[in-house]
Protein backbone atom coordinates (compact mmCIF):
# COMPACT_ATOMS: atom_id res chain seq x y z
CA UNK A 1 0.00 0.00 0.00
CA UNK A 2 2.45 2.65 -1.17
CA UNK A 3 1.84 6.13 0.21
CA UNK A 4 -0.57 4.84 2.85
CA UNK A 5 1.22 4.07 6.11
CA UNK A 6 -1.00 5.56 8.83
CA UNK A 7 -3.39 2.92 10.10
CA UNK A 8 -6.40 3.28 12.39
CA UNK A 9 -8.17 0.24 13.85
CA UNK A 10 -11.89 0.60 14.63
CA UNK A 11 -13.19 -1.98 17.13
CA UNK A 12 -14.96 -2.29 20.45
CA UNK A 13 -12.74 -1.45 23.45
CA UNK A 14 -13.65 -4.45 25.61
CA UNK A 15 -10.87 -6.68 26.94
CA UNK A 16 -11.86 -9.72 24.87
CA UNK A 17 -11.62 -7.77 21.62
CA UNK A 18 -8.37 -6.08 22.66
CA UNK A 19 -6.84 -9.52 23.14
CA UNK A 20 -8.04 -10.62 19.69
CA UNK A 21 -6.70 -7.57 17.87
CA UNK A 22 -3.27 -7.36 19.50
CA UNK A 23 -1.69 -9.61 16.81
CA UNK A 24 -3.01 -7.17 14.18
CA UNK A 25 -1.27 -4.26 15.88
CA UNK A 26 1.92 -6.32 15.95
CA UNK A 27 1.53 -7.25 12.27
CA UNK A 28 1.06 -3.61 11.28
CA UNK A 29 4.20 -2.52 13.11
CA UNK A 30 6.19 -5.41 11.64
CA UNK A 31 5.43 -4.08 8.15
CA UNK A 32 6.29 -0.49 9.08
CA UNK A 33 2.78 0.91 9.42
CA UNK A 34 2.12 3.61 11.98
CA UNK A 35 -0.91 2.79 14.13
CA UNK A 36 -2.53 6.13 14.96
CA UNK A 37 -4.83 6.85 17.88
CA UNK A 38 -7.25 9.11 15.97
CA UNK A 39 -8.91 8.42 12.63
CA UNK A 40 -8.23 11.97 11.42
CA UNK A 41 -4.52 11.07 11.29
CA UNK A 42 -5.12 7.89 9.27
CA UNK A 43 -5.16 7.13 5.58
CA UNK A 44 -6.15 3.50 6.13
CA UNK A 45 -9.11 2.66 8.39
CA UNK A 46 -9.71 -0.97 9.35
CA UNK A 47 -12.87 -2.19 11.04
CA UNK A 48 -12.77 -5.36 13.13
CA UNK A 49 -15.97 -7.33 13.73
CA UNK A 50 -18.54 -7.84 10.97
CA UNK A 51 -20.42 -5.84 8.36
CA UNK A 52 -22.12 -3.86 11.13
CA UNK A 53 -18.73 -2.82 12.50
CA UNK A 54 -17.65 -1.77 8.99
CA UNK A 55 -20.74 0.41 8.56
CA UNK A 56 -20.13 1.99 11.96
CA UNK A 57 -16.46 2.56 11.16
CA UNK A 58 -17.36 4.42 7.99
CA UNK A 59 -20.00 6.49 9.79
CA UNK A 60 -17.98 7.29 12.92
CA UNK A 61 -14.94 8.33 10.86
CA UNK A 62 -16.94 10.70 8.67
CA UNK A 63 -17.29 8.84 5.35
CA UNK A 64 -13.76 9.85 4.36
CA UNK A 65 -13.16 9.62 0.63
CA UNK A 66 -9.43 10.28 1.07
CA UNK A 67 -8.95 7.03 3.03
CA UNK A 68 -8.85 3.35 2.18
CA UNK A 69 -11.26 1.23 4.26
CA UNK A 70 -10.94 -2.49 4.98
CA UNK A 71 -12.97 -4.94 7.06
CA UNK A 72 -11.66 -7.82 9.14
CA UNK A 73 -14.16 -10.46 10.21
CA UNK A 74 -14.18 -11.99 13.69
CA UNK A 75 -17.15 -14.26 12.90
CA UNK A 76 -15.18 -17.01 11.16
CA UNK A 77 -16.57 -16.14 7.71
CA UNK A 78 -16.11 -13.41 5.14
CA UNK A 79 -18.98 -11.08 4.23
CA UNK A 80 -19.95 -8.24 1.92
CA UNK A 81 -17.66 -5.70 3.59
CA UNK A 82 -15.18 -7.96 5.39
CA UNK A 83 -12.57 -9.32 2.98
CA UNK A 84 -10.22 -10.62 5.66
CA UNK A 85 -10.51 -13.16 8.45
CA UNK A 86 -8.81 -12.24 11.72
CA UNK A 87 -7.21 -15.71 11.86
CA UNK A 88 -5.78 -15.55 8.32
CA UNK A 89 -2.82 -13.17 8.38
CA UNK A 90 -1.40 -14.47 5.09
CA UNK A 91 -4.16 -12.75 3.11
CA UNK A 92 -3.56 -9.50 4.97
CA UNK A 93 0.19 -9.69 4.31
CA UNK A 94 -0.51 -10.26 0.61
CA UNK A 95 -2.63 -7.10 0.53
CA UNK A 96 -0.32 -4.81 2.49
CA UNK A 97 2.77 -5.84 0.49
CA UNK A 98 1.08 -5.41 -2.91
CA UNK A 99 2.55 -2.31 -4.56
CA UNK A 100 -0.14 -2.29 -7.26
CA UNK A 101 -3.19 -2.76 -5.09
CA UNK A 102 -6.55 -2.11 -6.73
CA UNK A 103 -9.28 -0.05 -5.15
CA UNK A 104 -13.02 -0.73 -5.21
CA UNK A 105 -15.35 2.30 -4.97
CA UNK A 106 -18.77 2.17 -3.28
CA UNK A 107 -21.20 5.09 -3.85
CA UNK A 108 -23.01 6.69 -0.91
CA UNK A 109 -26.30 8.59 -0.69
CA UNK A 110 -26.83 12.03 0.82
CA UNK A 111 -30.01 12.54 2.85
CA UNK A 112 -31.44 15.89 3.95
CA UNK A 113 -34.38 16.07 6.37
CA UNK A 114 -36.56 19.20 6.28
CA UNK A 115 -33.77 21.13 4.57
CA UNK A 116 -31.66 21.13 7.74
CA UNK A 117 -30.33 17.80 9.02
CA UNK A 118 -27.98 16.10 6.55
CA UNK A 119 -26.20 12.77 6.68
CA UNK A 120 -24.79 10.05 4.44
CA UNK A 121 -25.53 6.34 4.08
CA UNK A 122 -23.42 3.54 2.65
CA UNK A 123 -26.17 0.90 2.71
CA UNK A 124 -29.60 2.47 2.91
CA UNK A 125 -32.05 4.94 4.38
CA UNK A 126 -35.22 3.39 5.77
CA UNK A 127 -38.40 5.25 6.74
CA UNK A 128 -41.04 3.31 8.68
CA UNK A 129 -44.25 4.00 10.50
CA UNK A 130 -43.69 4.36 14.23
CA UNK A 131 -47.28 3.46 15.14
CA UNK A 132 -49.75 0.73 14.17
CA UNK A 133 -50.97 2.70 11.19
CA UNK A 134 -49.73 2.98 7.58
CA UNK A 135 -47.48 5.92 6.86
CA UNK A 136 -48.36 8.05 3.83
CA UNK A 137 -45.69 9.74 1.72
CA UNK A 138 -45.89 11.65 -1.55
CA UNK A 139 -43.03 10.45 -3.75
CA UNK A 140 -41.39 12.95 -6.12
CA UNK A 141 -38.71 12.24 -8.72
CA UNK A 142 -36.90 15.42 -9.78
CA UNK A 143 -39.78 17.45 -8.27
CA UNK A 144 -42.38 15.58 -10.37
CA UNK A 145 -45.04 13.75 -8.35
CA UNK A 146 -44.72 10.02 -9.00
CA UNK A 147 -47.04 8.34 -6.50
CA UNK A 148 -48.51 8.52 -3.03
CA UNK A 149 -47.23 5.63 -0.95
CA UNK A 150 -49.22 4.12 1.91
CA UNK A 151 -47.84 1.24 3.88
CA UNK A 152 -45.27 0.30 6.50
CA UNK A 153 -42.45 2.30 4.91
CA UNK A 154 -39.83 2.72 2.19
CA UNK A 155 -36.18 1.70 1.77
CA UNK A 156 -33.81 3.79 -0.33
CA UNK A 157 -30.67 1.75 -1.02
CA UNK A 158 -27.28 2.21 -2.64
CA UNK A 159 -26.00 -0.51 -5.01
CA UNK A 160 -23.99 -2.16 -2.22
CA UNK A 161 -26.94 -1.71 0.14
CA UNK A 162 -29.09 -3.56 -2.39
CA UNK A 163 -27.83 -6.82 -0.85
CA UNK A 164 -28.99 -5.87 2.65
CA UNK A 165 -32.48 -4.85 3.86
CA UNK A 166 -33.47 -4.09 0.26
CA UNK A 167 -32.93 -7.69 -0.82
CA UNK A 168 -35.01 -9.01 2.07
CA UNK A 169 -38.06 -7.22 0.61
CA UNK A 170 -37.47 -8.63 -2.91
CA UNK A 171 -35.50 -5.66 -4.23
CA UNK A 172 -32.94 -6.18 -6.98
CA UNK A 173 -29.23 -6.75 -6.35
CA UNK A 174 -27.43 -3.95 -8.22
CA UNK A 175 -23.85 -3.82 -9.48
CA UNK A 176 -22.00 -1.00 -7.64
CA UNK A 177 -20.49 0.05 -10.98
CA UNK A 178 -23.94 1.51 -11.70
CA UNK A 179 -24.31 4.86 -9.89
CA UNK A 180 -27.94 4.75 -8.79
CA UNK A 181 -30.38 4.50 -5.90
CA UNK A 182 -33.14 1.91 -5.46
CA UNK A 183 -36.50 2.47 -3.80
CA UNK A 184 -38.33 -0.53 -2.31
CA UNK A 185 -41.65 -0.79 -0.50
CA UNK A 186 -42.49 -2.22 2.89
CA UNK A 187 -46.03 -3.68 2.85
CA UNK A 188 -47.67 -1.16 0.53
CA UNK A 189 -51.44 -0.80 0.40
CA UNK A 190 -52.83 -1.56 -3.08
CA UNK A 191 -56.60 -1.64 -3.56
CA UNK A 192 -59.38 0.28 -5.34
CA UNK A 193 -58.66 3.35 -3.23
CA UNK A 194 -54.88 3.35 -2.84
CA UNK A 195 -52.33 2.46 -5.50
CA UNK A 196 -48.51 2.35 -5.68
CA UNK A 197 -46.13 0.93 -8.27
CA UNK A 198 -45.96 -2.24 -6.19
CA UNK A 199 -42.34 -3.02 -7.06
CA UNK A 200 -38.87 -1.65 -6.52
CA UNK A 201 -37.63 1.00 -8.92
CA UNK A 202 -34.13 2.26 -9.69
CA UNK A 203 -33.16 5.90 -10.28
CA UNK A 204 -30.08 7.05 -12.19
CA UNK A 205 -27.24 8.81 -10.45
CA UNK A 206 -28.35 12.33 -11.40
CA UNK A 207 -31.92 11.91 -10.11
CA UNK A 208 -33.24 13.43 -6.88
CA UNK A 209 -35.83 11.64 -4.79
CA UNK A 210 -38.09 13.63 -2.48
CA UNK A 211 -40.44 12.09 0.06
CA UNK A 212 -43.08 14.33 1.64
CA UNK A 213 -44.63 12.79 4.74
CA UNK A 214 -48.39 13.36 4.79
CA UNK A 215 -49.21 15.24 7.99
CA UNK A 216 -52.01 13.00 9.22
CA UNK A 217 -50.78 12.27 12.74
CA UNK A 218 -48.20 9.71 11.60
CA UNK A 219 -45.41 12.20 10.94
CA UNK A 220 -42.98 10.81 13.54
CA UNK A 221 -41.50 7.97 11.45
CA UNK A 222 -38.71 5.68 12.54
CA UNK A 223 -35.74 6.54 10.32
CA UNK A 224 -32.70 4.32 9.96
CA UNK A 225 -29.39 5.26 8.36
CA UNK A 226 -27.52 2.04 7.67
CA UNK A 227 -27.55 0.23 11.05
CA UNK A 228 -28.20 3.31 13.18
CA UNK A 229 -31.46 5.04 14.15
CA UNK A 230 -31.98 8.74 13.49
CA UNK A 231 -33.73 10.65 16.25
CA UNK A 232 -35.93 13.36 14.72
CA UNK A 233 -39.24 14.26 16.37
CA UNK A 234 -41.12 15.63 13.37
CA UNK A 235 -40.55 15.02 9.65
CA UNK A 236 -42.13 16.72 6.65
CA UNK A 237 -39.68 16.32 3.74
CA UNK A 238 -36.78 13.99 2.99
CA UNK A 239 -34.47 14.58 0.02
CA UNK A 240 -32.23 11.75 -1.20
CA UNK A 241 -29.59 11.70 -3.94
CA UNK A 242 -26.17 10.25 -4.62
CA UNK A 243 -23.62 12.19 -2.58
CA UNK A 244 -20.90 12.24 -5.22
CA UNK A 245 -18.50 10.76 -2.65
CA UNK A 246 -17.35 7.16 -2.64
CA UNK A 247 -15.97 4.79 -0.02
CA UNK A 248 -12.73 3.18 -1.21
CA UNK A 249 -12.00 -0.40 -0.17
CA UNK A 250 -9.28 -2.91 -0.97
CA UNK A 251 -10.02 -4.89 -4.12
CA UNK A 252 -8.53 -8.35 -3.81
CA UNK A 253 -7.85 -10.93 -6.50
CA UNK A 254 -10.80 -13.22 -7.20
CA UNK A 255 -13.01 -11.14 -4.89
CA UNK A 256 -15.32 -9.06 -7.06
CA UNK A 257 -18.68 -7.77 -5.88
CA UNK A 258 -20.44 -10.66 -7.60
CA UNK A 259 -18.13 -13.19 -5.98
CA UNK A 260 -19.08 -11.61 -2.67
CA UNK A 261 -22.77 -11.98 -3.56
CA UNK A 262 -22.21 -15.62 -4.49
CA UNK A 263 -20.37 -16.52 -1.29
CA UNK A 264 -22.97 -14.72 0.84
CA UNK A 265 -26.20 -15.96 -0.73
CA UNK A 266 -25.53 -19.01 -2.94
Amino acid sequence: MPGRRNLYFYHSPDSTMLEKVQPLYDLAKRYDFTVVKHYRDANIIVSIGGDGAFLQAVRKTGFRDDCLYAGISTTGRLSMYCDFNIDDQSRMIEAITNVEIEVRKYPTIAVTVDGQTSFECLNELSIRSAIIKPIAMDVFIDQIHFETFRGDGLIVATPTGSTALNKSVKGAVVDPLLPCIQVSELASMNNNRFRTLGSSFILGGSRKLTLRVVQDGNDYPIMGMDNEALSIQHVEKIDVELSGRVIKTVKLKDNSFWEKVKRTFL
